[in-house]
């Protein structure tokens, strides 16, 4: 293979065709595209994985269909705390941030912990400082909301229930309930890079810390393996390390990409009730988007090739 690349989700869940309609579904499936698009532009022209994959989530988080950055869900309290992390192939450094309310876009603050903090996570009033002392305006919390997200809370409470947007007694909506974002991508160099980016689960405890900003457990790059980013079930997802355990399996046990990611996705996941999928290339250039839920919003493309977008397990287009 050997090619530059880009793969980019925007969460997993039971995506069912008869709750989403064709006009609905062809709005996912063209900002899929276009994203998938920008990512192979920025490649196509000498761009860093790095760069690519920071774009590629920030266009994410910009897309109110989506749960980072505008469209959100909130916290028990009626808030937004938002996580995001992003990792470097090449020289394995990492930046996130967690917790953050006034950050238009958690991808870039998690992109300048990365460049110019000593550290690798920041979280709250820490990461919200930071951010601005590096150049970054804070916004009112009131950017991220929508009307749908409101709802999906009052309902979630009602209920009394911590709604993931991978899990739920009925089929899930997707017109209220998505999951974390992200983007793995690999350049014309050959570096790889991860980024992920989420707005967590309605009606969480307030705090509460999913694997979305954790490196390791949803999202990870080693030039020497992979690049990985994870959505569903977090908690699971920090419990086995899902996004290292795929790298540590290529490396140590020998396993292909196709091999560990379907180790992982179909078998260790599952074993602790985890739901969800992540996207990977490896060193080569290769691409797996597995996914154990229902459906998966997805999408890859090639430099040089049309972007390849779907939904569904059985959509690809």
């Amino acid at each position: 293979m050997n090619k530059a690349v880009i793969a980019i989700h925007g969460g997993a869940g039971a995506i069912t065709r008869a709750r989403l309609s064709a006009e609905k579904e062809q709005l996912y499936i063209q900002a899929l595209s276009e994203i998938v698009e920008a990512g192979q532009a920025i490649l196509a022209a000498g761009g860093s994985a790095l760069d690519a994959v920071t774009e590629a989530v920030r266009m994410l988080e910009e897309c109110p269909l989506f749960n980072a950055g505008i469209g959100s869900v909130f916290t028990h309290a009626g808030t937004h705390e938002l996580d995001a992390c992003i990792m470097d192939g090449n020289t394995l450094d990492a930046g996130a941030v967690a917790g953050v309310s006034h950050i238009r876009n958690p991808i870039i603050a998690a992109r300048k912990v990365l460049e110019y903090s000593p550290h690798v996570l920041l979280i709250a009033e820490g990461a919200e400082a930071f951010a601005q002392a590096q150049g970054l305006e804070p916004v009112s919390p009131e950017i991220f909301s929508t009307p749908e997200r409101r709802e999906q809370l009052a309902h979630a409470q009602l209920t009394h229930k911590t709604v993931l947007d991978h899990d739920g007694d009925e089929p899930i909506d997707p017109d209220t309930k998505f999951g974390t974002v992200g983007a793995v991508a690999r350049d014309q160099s050959g570096n790889l890079a991860a980024a992920t980016s989420t707005g967590g689960m309605t009606n969480k405890m307030p705090g509460r810390v999913g694997d979305s900003p954790l490196v390791g457990a949803g999202c990870y790059a080693n030039n020497a393996n992979v690049a990985v980013s994870c959505t569903g079930t977090g908690e699971v997802f920090i419990r086995t390390l899902a996004a290292y355990d795929i790298a540590a399996l290529m490396e140590y046990g020998g396993l292909s990409l196709h091999q560990a990611t379907e180790r992982v996705v179909m078998e260790k996941l599952p074993a602790l009730e985890g739901s969800g999928g992540v996207i990977a290339i490896d060193s080569e250039g290769n691409v797996a988007l597995p996914f154990n839920s229902e459906g998966m919003y997805r999408g890859y493309g090639y430099v040089g090739d049309a972007p390849s977008v779907g939904i569904y397990r059985d959509q690809e287009r």
